[in-house]
C-alpha cells in the first residue's frame, strides 16, 4: 500500500497549506539561522538540502555561495525547485530520491533536514537508515542540522482540533484533527480542505514524535558526536521555551 509520503498528489494538493505561514515560513531566515548554528563552513561548501521540497532552503543556501544538492522524492517540489533556482540565476543539483536510500560518502560539508522532514515511517529502522546515510554523506569534520516537532513541545500545547484559511480567492478552510498514540510516539492528523463550493478532501499523515534524549541517541549511535540540542533554529535552550527540536549534530 502507497504511504502519504510517496504520494506526489498529495504534496501538490496540501503544498500551500503545508509551507504557509507559521513561524518556518521565511526561508531567508530560517537559512540564517540554520547557518549559525553550523558555523563554520568553509567558502564555497558543498552542502545537502535533504527533502529540499520547492527548493526554499535550496535557493537562499545557493544565494549564499554554498554548491548545493537538493534531494526529494517529489517531481513536482523539484521541478518548482529547479525553476526557482534558475529564475534567481543559481545552479543548483536537484536529485529525485527517496531519503532512505540517497547516500554520498563523504561528499557534503553539511546537510540540512529541516521542517519535521524526519520520522515519516513507521519503521523505526528506516529513521535509523536515514541517519546512517546522511552520517556517510559527509565529510569528517561535516555537520547536519535536523529540526523538527518533538514529543516535549508538542506536549506543552497539544491542540486535537484546528481551523485555518489559506490565503487567496476560492481557497479552502483547512480543518486538522490529530490523534496520538498512548505512549505520545505517533501523531496522526486528518487534513481536511474544505472548498467555498462545498467540495471536501481529506488525508490522513502521520510521523513520529523524538523527545530530545531519543533523537541525540539515535544520532549518537551512527556516529555522530557531539550532537546538541536547541528550541529552535534561533538557538534558544532545549527547555520549557522551546518551539522545536533542533539538533547540531557533527561527525568527528
Amino acid at each position: 500500500m502507497t504511504q502519504w509520503f510517496e504520494d506526489d498528489a498529495f504534496w501538490s494538493d496540501y503544498q500551500t497549506f503545508i509551507f504557509q505561514g507559521g513561524q518556518l515560513s521565511d526561508p531567508v531566515r530560517d537559512v540564517d539561522r540554520s547557518l549559525r548554528l553550523a558555523a563554520p563552513l568553509p567558502d564555497g561548501a558543498a552542502v545537502l538540502d535533504l527533502c529540499c521540497g520547492p527548493g526554499r532552503h535550496t535557493v537562499e543556501l545557493a544565494r549564499r555561495g554554498y554548491r548545493v544538492t537538493g534531494v526529494d522524492r517529489t517531481a513536482a517540489y523539484l521541478a518548482e525547485a529547479e525553476r526557482a533556482a534558475a529564475a534567481a540565476g543559481f545552479a543548483v543539483e536537484l536529485v529525485r530520491e527517496d531519503m532512505r536510500t540517497f547516500r554520498r560518502p563523504g561528499a557534503f560539508d553539511a546537510a540540512f533536514n529541516l521542517y519535521t522532514s524526519f520520522g515519516y515511517f513507521p519503521d523505526p529502522a528506516d529513521d535509523r537508515r536515514v541517519a546512517e546515510n546522511l552520517f556517510a554523506s559527509l565529510r569528517f569534520g561535516g555537520v547536519l542540522v535536523m529540526e523538527l516537532m518533538s514529543r516535549e513541545v508538542l506536549a506543552s500545547g497539544f491542540r486535537a482540533r484546528d481551523w485555518s484559511r489559506l490565503a487567496g480567492p476560492g481557497s479552502p478552510i483547512v480543518l486538522e484533527e490529530r490523534r496520538l498514540s498512548q505512549d505520545w510516539a505517533w501523531i496522526e492528523s486528518d487534513w481536511t480542505l474544505l472548498f467555498p463550493d462545498g467540495r471536501t478532501q481529506t488525508r490522513t499523515v502521520g510521523h513520529r514524535l523524538y523527545s530530545g534524549t531519543e533523537l541525540a541517541a539515535l544520532l549518537r549511535g551512527v556516529g555522530f558526536s557531539p550532537v546538541t540540542l536547541h528550541g529552535g533554529l534561533d538557538g534558544r535552550p532545549y527547555d520549557h521555551t522551546a518551539w522545536r527540536l533542533v539538533a547540531v549534530a557533527r561527525k568527528g
